[in-house]
């Protein structure tokens, strides 16, 4: 796993029809992004590092698989620093997780670092339940 992450440019934006059927569940400003967090959505995997505050970012590699529908369940695996033992899974309705796929789209367009929320890792490690 190189350090060579996804830019902002390479994300193909989905089509009209592929987004028809995700508007209902965004509103306002991320409508906007929804063309790329669904063509994100679509590539079925992203590299990206875990910024780390204080420290080195962590390099990860995410896969999941790509359903056609909002509704259905996308199970999405996260695997930290090429490590076996530092892999996480998580499974969630696909408009929740294209959701968690607008921040890594607007890290991509401030030219940071692939990178999901705080929001997303809490879920993750389900340091919530």
């Amino acid at each position: 796993m190189g350090a060579m992450t996804i830019t902002f440019d390479e994300i193909k934006p989905a089509t009209k029809q592929d987004i028809g059927v995700y508007l209902p569940y965004y509103q306002g400003t991320k409508r906007n992004a929804l063309p790329y967090a669904i063509g994100l959505y679509k590539q079925g995997n992203l590299e990206g590092e875990r910024i780390i505050e204080g420290g080195d970012s962590i390099p990860f590699l995410a896969t999941w698989n790509v359903s056609t529908l909002p509704a259905d369940l996308t199970r999405c695996r996260l695997q930290f620093d090429d490590d076996a033992d530092l892999s996480y899974e998580i499974t969630l309705a696909t408009f929740e997780f294209v959701d968690y796929l607008f921040d890594v789209v607007v890290a991509l367009r401030q030219k940071r670092a692939a990178d999901f929320s705080k929001g997303f890792y809490r879920k993750l490690l389900r340091l919530d339940d």
